[in-house]
């Protein structure tokens, strides 16, 4: 691997971004790139449980990110160099600063959101094709559906279950957390 480019991938929990996941892992596979899964996490994050120490409101972003993995892949895909990253702040705030120049690519989910969704918290899609430097890719989770749809269909196996990219340890080979 070259490492000298990097897909940064934005995980959140949602389906959109599992798909974004799947999207990355190959783009990174395909330009011998650092896959750098980034999940955002702020003190407004433990609103509805009332107030959380900021490491616990770290670490659960950290989860989020191997809890991905896990369901995507049963693991870190073995043959690919991950930094994953935890950024205090906004999720396309964090995304942005996560890129590190114009050979990168931001992979990033869409879901569902409302209006009142957006007005309360911006697009994150936006505000990352905005402010990014590199180009930046969208992904719905309709693309996850339909490859599961697909493999359902003929008989394959299901891209949750695809064996080649599991590891053979759940700890990806270069890790930094920030």
């Amino acid at each position: 691997m070259t490492g000298t480019s990097s897909v940064i991938v934005g995980l959140n929990g949602s389906l959109g971004s599992l798909a974004a996941l799947y999207r990355a892992v190959a783009e990174a596979a395909r330009r011998e790139a650092v896959l750098v899964p980034v999940a955002a996490w702020s003190p407004a994050d433990g609103d509805r449980r009332g107030p959380r120490p900021l490491s616990e409101l770290e670490h659960s972003a950290r989860r989020r990110i191997d809890t991905a993995f896990e369901q995507a892949f049963g693991g870190y895909p073995a043959d690919l160099v991950i930094h994953p990253l935890t950024i205090r702040g906004q999720a396309g705030a964090a995304l942005v600063s996560a890129v590190n120049g114009p050979d990168d690519r931001l992979v990033i989910g869409t879901g569902r959101h409302g209006r009142l969704d957006r007005l309360l918290h911006g697009s994150v899609l936006g505000h990352c094709r905005a402010h990014a430097p590199c180009p930046v890719i969208a992904v719905s989770a309709s693309e996850l559906l339909e490859r599961l749809e697909f493999s359902a269909r003929v008989g394959a196996p299901l891209p949750l279950a695809v064996g080649q990219h599991r590891a053979a340890h759940p700890v990806p080979r270069a890790v930094g957390l920030h």
